[in-house]
């Protein structure tokens, strides 16, 4: 567990420095402003993406390979949502949006992490309904992870607070949480201090892990309480969602 919690941490802090150094494209690309107002910097989103997904493949290939898809589609969304200005959010904006036939920055994250989750659980799993429950659980616990974070150290905090129980336990999921908690703890300075955010793309990287970790740690039983849990907290956010845009 050690090594994986170190793996992740040294991975995101090395390549958050490497960003600042020289990151592709104008500074301008790499900040963006905050819930107060304030600019910050959107390195630590890649830097975490890769950081947890090495570590998770050191545990299981699919897992690092779901990891690492989440974090492209999150930053999918940073970079084309930014770009055209689209400030829809929620599910139902965006599938209402592809039913009237436009493809969306957010509807391209819904489908592709949905499934790269599937296709890990498939590989992680060996029963059909228990790979069906896995991919709810890893596309689930991504989007769960980007809908907290909403201010400063939000969502590391949560990824922090629901992995530690993982550690209590040994295996593949223990070594998984331990990967998420890394990356999430070299980050967490910089997000509370409101000089870095993670964006969708190390939120959704995290929550991926996260997801991965309750996946490989949990029998079926497991599996459809967290299924559940999350797919509940998916129609609550789309709700509040929608009803702020209302306001």
């Amino acid at each position: 567990m050690a090594g994986s919690f170190a793996l992740a941490a040294a991975v995101t802090r090395a390549g958050t420095a490497a960003l600042r150094l020289g990151a592709p494209g104008t500074r301008a690309r790499w900040e963006r402003e905050n819930y107060a107002g304030r600019t910050v910097e959107l390195y630590a989103g890649p830097a975490s993406a890769v950081g947890t997904a090495l570590a998770a493949a050191r545990v299981h290939p699919a897992a690092g390979v779901a990891v690492l898809a989440a974090g492209a589609c999150g930053a999918h969304d940073d970079v084309a949502g930014h770009l055209s200005g689209d400030t829809r959010r929620g599910f139902r904006a965006h599938l209402g949006a592809l039913r009237n036939g436009e493809v969306t920055s957010g509807a391209v994250k819904l489908f592709g992490i949905s499934a790269a989750g599937l296709a890990a659980g498939a590989l992680l799993k060996q029963r059909a309904l228990d790979r069906l429950l896995a991919g709810i659980v890893i596309a689930g616990t991504a989007h769960f992870v980007n809908l907290v974070d909403v201010r400063p150290g939000r969502a590391a905090g949560t990824v922090l607070a629901l992995g530690a129980p993982g550690l209590l336990s040994t295996g593949p999921g223990a070594e998984l949480s331990a990967a998420a908690m890394g990356a999430a703890a070299a980050v967490l300075p910089d997000d509370l201090g409101e000089r870095a955010m993670l964006g969708d793309t190390g939120a959704h990287a995290l929550g991926a892990t996260l997801g991965a970790a309750i996946v490989a740690g949990n029998r079926r039983a497991g599996l459809l309480a967290h299924a559940i849990a999350v797919v509940a907290a998916a129609a609550y956010g789309d709700r509040v969602t929608a009803a702020a845009r209302s306001l």
